[in-house]
């Protein structure tokens, strides 16, 4: 699948003419850009839309579905903030295009903002996403094809200032649920001339998706199960 995955930056190309970016399946935001923007490029495009938010997001925290269908926050009717359709993966497994996604929003907390977690709070956070990873993975054999995250992992892509340090749990969340590839915006790019070099954990490679990329993602067909017969 090509995945189209954008962070931090609002990229002019894209906003006067998503259609130069060729055909994608999919649309991935990790974080720190106005939902006016992911919208525009949503309808554009005409493609599903996953995101996890940033630091510079609002809160997005506590809205779910009821039971109903209707948008709840607080046990009240709310309209998330979000654009219509799109997918708020923060915490959550999602199935969307073909792709399994694992997601885990937020950076390093440095001030007062919504969005922010220490250490400990996204070492809970992260735990909590790999029991749900591994109860789908238990019931359908199918693991994650995508992890997306804001901050980068404590180490591989993060900056020297607090602001920008990465999470030490995505160490252990990539190497327990081997993701193929992990996304992940915050921290600005070294300079216009391309990507970051990626980084790895274990057999997961590590990317900053700040701006715009183009990426190709590659499906994980699901183990088979007693009684099947592999291919």
């Amino acid at each position: 699948m090509r995945v189209l995955a954008v962070s931090d930056e609002v990229d002019e190309v894209l906003w006067a003419d998503a259609d130069a970016m060729g055909d994608v399946d999919l649309l991935v935001a990790c974080g720190d850009l106005p939902f006016e923007y992911l919208a525009h490029l949503m309808d554009a495009l005409d493609v599903p839309l996953v995101f996890v938010p940033g630091n510079h997001d609002p809160d997005v925290a506590g809205y779910r579905e009821s039971r109903s269908g209707l948008i709840v926050r607080a046990g009240l009717p709310a309209e998330p903030p979000w654009p219509p359709g799109a997918v708020n993966a923060d915490g959550h497994v999602v199935d969307v295009g073909g792709l399994r996604i694992g997601g885990l929003g937020g950076s390093l907390r440095y001030s007062s903002g919504p969005n922010q977690y220490s250490q400990g709070q996204q070492r809970r956070r992260a735990r909590q996403l790999a029991r749900r990873a591994r109860r789908r993975r238990r019931r359908d054999g199918r693991g994650l094809d995508l992890l997306i995250t804001h901050a980068p992992p404590r180490g591989v892509g993060d900056g020297d200032d607090r602001a920008h340090h990465g999470f030490t749990a995505l160490h252990q969340l990539a190497e327990s649920l081997a993701p193929p590839l992990l996304l992940h915006g915050h921290v600005p790019l070294p300079g216009p001339t391309g990507p970051a070099h990626p980084g790895r954990i274990g057999r997961t490679v590590v990317r900053n998706v700040v701006g715009r990329h183009v990426i190709e993602v590659q499906t994980e067909a699901p183990a088979p199960r007693d009684g099947d017969r592999a291919a």
